[in-house]
């Protein structure tokens, strides 16, 4: 019989070791990444922010966190998560192109100097790769996180987008990796717009 309780602690080491590794890697570009939302948030634009699973859950998270507040008060800042509208989502979807939930929107919605949010734990979602595609040619920067390599995600990205990736292979480890990142994006944002040391 599995010990369940040394497997869960296993869980717990493992899932810690990793954000340790990562804490000096990821430092950077999760810095650069708060910089771009704010610039674009005190030139009047906005965040969209798609992802597929666990990472579109988390993408409408960061929108909520935005949207609302993290952890102190402050006005809301302009979010869009694009998973959470299921009427668009499954319109798009039933007329066969699952493989543009994400674009269309970006398309419709998406403006010169905006910012993408985009969540992928292979790096190879086709949903998420035509999203990046569909903001570059309307105008908007990329934050673009990815597992593993990178995969097909990093080839799309140019000199002016962000990459934040997770190298490693176990998606739930990738997964608590993004809350944790998305938690800095964040902290940073507000201590960027309120001043906070």
């Amino acid at each position: 019989m599995t010990d369940l309780s040394a497997r869960i602690a296993n869980h717990f080491e493992e899932s810690g070791r990793l954000k340790l590794e990562l804490g000096a890697l990821l430092a950077a570009p999760i810095a650069n990444a708060a910089e771009m939302i704010v610039q674009a948030l005190l030139n009047e634009k906005k965040v969209l922010a798609c992802g597929n699973g666990g990472s579109a859950s988390s993408a409408q998270y960061f929108a909520s966190r935005m949207l609302n507040r993290y952890e102190m008060e402050r006005p809301g800042l302009a979010a869009i998560a694009l998973p959470a509208d299921i009427s668009t989502l499954t319109s798009i979807a039933n007329d066969n192109h699952f493989e543009q939930v994400f674009s269309r929107q970006i398309s419709a919605l998406g403006h010169h100097g905006d910012v993408l949010l985009a969540l992928s734990t292979s790096g190879n979602s086709k949903n998420i790769l035509r999203a990046i595609t569909a903001a570059k040619e309307s105008g908007l920067t990329v934050i673009a996180f990815s597992g593993g390599d990178g995969s097909g995600l990093v080839e799309l990205l140019g000199e002016e987008d962000i990459h934040i990736g997770v190298p490693h292979e176990h998606p739930a480890r990738i997964q608590e990796v993004y809350i944790l990142t998305l938690h800095c994006i964040c902290d940073a944002i507000d201590c960027l717009l309120l001043g906070v040391n």
